[in-house]
């Protein structure tokens, strides 16, 4: 059986929607006749295309929230002894998401055509990552389905509650970053030139602050929306060169060259590496297998060219601490706990450990910078204002000594 999506319209005339399971449209139509239904559209949910791709997915993603919620439900059904197609149509149900719903009503038709779980979930890339599908076969192949998917349900869960902490980090400092630039663009573009054109009506001499910062408030007055137009357009020129490669591999290993910034890249890149090879590694995927895939969810794209050397040194018979080892942007601390996990036959274990341990130091980072930053802000802001208060006192303060 496979999902269709159908619209149609009941007795009074209203349009109806939604995802109904079916052995062809044609049965679909029957289905909605009998409840009284005139079908206007009957569309499969997978649709056959020609070309490299066999199939591809009408539906949307899954954001990280909805995989780990669909992720822990799945896990629980298989572990209570439910089969896997009815665990499928219970998920699909319990979702009041349509795309959802019809995502998971046709992985649960292509796996009663006999093809296996992981394979199903292909159909849906934008859905289930590679890393995901990966995972998922593992636990097919080794017959401990129910371990590996609560594994991905944490490793899932983890991630959200961890790019949770960060936005929330970030946003109290963006909204004052934001606010702080606003006000001061307002002062100088509004408050100040209309103050000192009462000095200047009069006659009266500027000092050399005043003058600096009559200067300043004419610039932006006369030239600040260009300038905004051009950070826009500079804003989208670098988004477009992003995409192409040759231009992104340089402006990553230019991050990983930069001082500050890339210890929070290399943090944030290792902790996902170690997090994603762990889950990999204790599910049963091969080691080389596990490194690649794991080199994939970086975001640094000269950090992930690194990992797809190391896992070439593996695959040549390599230990992994060496092959990281080299790469040259691994902690020491890492590499010590990946090579006692080595000897010791206890490589899960301290792949675990190890991506905990990054995963604490990032957050300790990410906190120490959003600590450091916001009295910085302040301090700069308060910078500012005193100056602007001091450039429009001055010449208050002159004409009060003339008058005396």
């Amino acid at each position: 059986m496979a999902a269709f999506d159908y619209k149609a319209l009941d007795e009074k005339g209203r349009q109806k929607k939604g995802i109904i399971e079916a052995d062809s449209a044609r049965q679909v139509r029957q289905q909605l006749r009998d409840k009284g239904l005139t079908p206007l559209s009957v569309d499969a949910t997978i649709e056959k295309k020609e070309g490299p791709s066999a199939f591809s997915s009408r539906g949307k993603g899954l954001s990280v929230k909805d995989l780990a919620l669909i992720t822990r439900q799945v896990a629980t059904l298989i572990q209570s002894g439910i089969p896997i197609e009815e665990t499928l149509s219970a998920v699909s149900a319990q979702s009041d998401k349509p795309h959802v719903k019809g995502m998971m009503l046709a992985i649960r038709g292509k796996v009663l055509e006999g093809h296996t779980l992981a394979d199903s979930m292909a159909e849906f890339p934008n859905a289930f990552p590679k890393l995901y599908r990966s995972t998922v076969a593992a636990g097919e192949h080794a017959g401990h389905m129910d371990l590996v998917l609560n594994r991905l349900a944490d490793y899932t869960e983890s991630r959200q509650q961890a790019r949770q902490k960060i936005q929330l980090a970030a946003i109290y400092p963006i909204i004052l970053s934001v606010v702080a630039v606003s006000i001061v663009i307002f002062l100088l573009t509004y408050v100040v030139p209309d103050i000192i054109e009462v000095f200047v009506n009069n006659g009266q001499e500027l000092p050399a602050l005043t003058q600096l910062l009559l200067i300043v408030s004419d610039f932006l007055s006369n030239w600040g929306m260009y300038i905004f137009i051009a950070l826009v357009i500079a804003f989208v020129c670098f988004q477009y060169s992003l995409k192409k490669d040759a231009f992104r591999l340089a402006f990553h290993k230019k991050i990983l060259a930069t001082p500050f910034i890339s210890k929070l890249s290399k943090g944030m890149n290792t902790a996902r590496f170690a997090s994603t090879l762990s889950i990999l590694n204790s599910s049963g995927v091969p080691l080389v297998d596990a490194i690649r895939i794991s080199g994939e969810v970086l975001s640094n794209d000269c950090l992930k060219a690194s990992i797809m050397d190391a896992a070439v040194m593996v695959s040549e018979g390599s230990s992994l601490t060496n092959s990281l080892e080299k790469t040259g942007y691994f902690p020491p601390m890492m590499l010590h706990m990946i090579a006692s996990g080595e000897s010791s036959g206890e490589l899960d274990q301290m792949l675990e450990r190890t991506a905990k341990n990054q995963e604490n130091d990032l957050e300790g980072l990410i906190s120490a910078i959003v600590g450091l930053f916001e009295p910085l802000m302040l301090l700069v802001m308060g910078v500012v204002v005193l100056i602007i208060v001091l450039a429009i006192m001055l010449p208050i303060l002159s004409m009060s000594n003339i008058v005396s």
